[in-house]
């Protein structure tokens, strides 16, 4: 999966009503292909009364969503881009931007 935590997306397509949203990954699971976004996908969750929430009522959180409906985002060309995997000379394998808009940007994990 080329999507990772802490990613900047933008949801492309599906039927959310956040398309076109920009959003943070908050949660990856790769076994099922979904992804977690900040602020994309709100699920209302039904609740009772019990320890850790003592008020109950309805909770409202994220829902995953398919990884193939979104698109990598990059902050410093404001565009989207497909993410590839290349060697380096030292040997490490790093993530870089597809899009020629982004002139072959390499992805660093603490963005």
């Amino acid at each position: 999966m080329k999507i990772r935590k802490n990613d900047t997306i933008k949801v492309m397509s599906g039927s959310y009503k956040d398309k076109g949203k920009v959003g943070k990954v908050l949660k990856v699971f790769p076994e099922k292909d979904r992804i977690i976004v900040e602020g994309v996908h709100i699920i209302k969750r039904h609740t009772r009364p019990s320890q850790k929430n003592q008020q109950g009522g309805i909770v409202e959180k994220e829902g995953p969503i398919h990884v193939s409906n979104v698109m990598y985002y990059s902050t410093k060309f404001n565009t989207t881009t497909r993410v590839g995997y290349k060697y380096l000379e030292d040997g490490s394998k790093v993530r870089y931007c597809i899009n020629p808009a982004c002139q072959g940007e390499i992805i660093s994990d603490n963005e």
